[in-house]
């Protein structure tokens, strides 16, 4: 199919003929296809939606390079967004291009970038730790003992499935993003009712999944948790700007503190380059001269 025959349609497609599919639909089928997150899907759509109003609604198989500077300038420029922000921004409308248009696009070099913010993590201290693990309860409160005993990013903590968990060995495997495998689930179809396949961390009402035509259950909303994390900061009387991720980075510098060496670290971590972790290293240092 080629990409004129797609329509410049801004929402998606919910009626019509099979034979011209909306282009956003064709987004959210190549995203489906390549197993990316239903928050990936969101955001790459939510962008693409974006930038097709920002050029008065033209057809994105007539604009190229030109028109994705444009925009990448004047979400720097005027909508002051973050350095990653921008780039999300970049990465949906490339994947837009050479997965769904199949329309090469060159270099995208002479847009105005946004600057990367310089500033370190925010960390806890081991007794501010305490005191918002004191103050969260439920649910909420294991995952954030889990997320600071082992480094977790909020997500990574509730997309565990039972399986994930090996109390034997004391390990828990990350799978990220993924969901049950659709060759799985084709070859094993009663899998995804198996116990350990389900999530460590159910939320407490079902969804109806209209692609299965099935009831689902989905992990606890990351919602629940951030708020829970937010509230109890605000009740230790801790005055940074601690969020649930302010544990992976307590994790991984409270680590450093007791004498474990940047690789140990790097590896618990999950980072592919040294120098990601490295950031905690220099936290460390500025907070023991903070001390002395």
């Amino acid at each position: 199919m080629s990409a004129r025959q797609w329509q410049p349609a801004i929402a998606d497609g919910t009626g019509g003929g099979a034979s011209k599919p909306k282009l956003l639909d064709g987004v959210r089928q190549a995203i489906r296809a390549r197993h990316y997150s239903y928050r990936t899907e969101e955001a790459y759509v939510g962008w693409i939606k974006r930038f097709i109003l920002f050029h008065g609604k033209r057809h994105p198989a007539e604009m190229g390079e030109p028109e994705i500077n444009r925009f990448l300038t004047d979400l720097a420029v005027n909508g002051k967004v973050s350095a990653s922000t921008q780039n999300q921004a970049l990465s949906a409308l490339l994947f837009l291009y050479q997965q769904v248009l199949n329309q090469p696009v060159g270099w995208i070099e002479t847009a105005v970038r946004a600057k990367k913010a310089e500033r370190l993590p925010v960390v806890l201290t081991k007794q501010e730790v305490k005191a918002i693990l004191a103050i969260i309860d439920g649910t909420p409160r294991l995952i954030a003992a889990l997320m600071y005993g082992s480094g977790l990013r909020l997500m990574e903590a509730l997309r565990l499935r039972v399986k994930d968990i090996d109390f034997t060995s004391n390990q828990i495997l990350v799978r990220g993003r993924v969901h049950l495998p659709d060759a799985l689930a084709r070859k094993y179809p009663s899998a995804d009712k198996e116990g350990g396949w389900q999530y460590v961390f159910p939320a407490s009402t079902r969804f109806f999944d209209r692609g299965a035509g099935i009831q689902r259950r989905h992990h606890l909303h990351e919602s629940v948790v951030r708020k829970a994390m937010k509230q109890a900061v605000r009740r230790a009387g801790i005055a940074k700007p601690a969020s649930c991720h302010a544990f992976r980075h307590s994790f991984a510098t409270h680590l450093l503190e007791d004498g474990y060496d940047i690789r140990t670290v790097q590896e618990l971590l999950g980072h592919k380059d040294v120098s990601t972790t490295m950031i905690y290293y220099a936290q460390t240092v500025a907070m023991r001269s903070e001390v002395l």
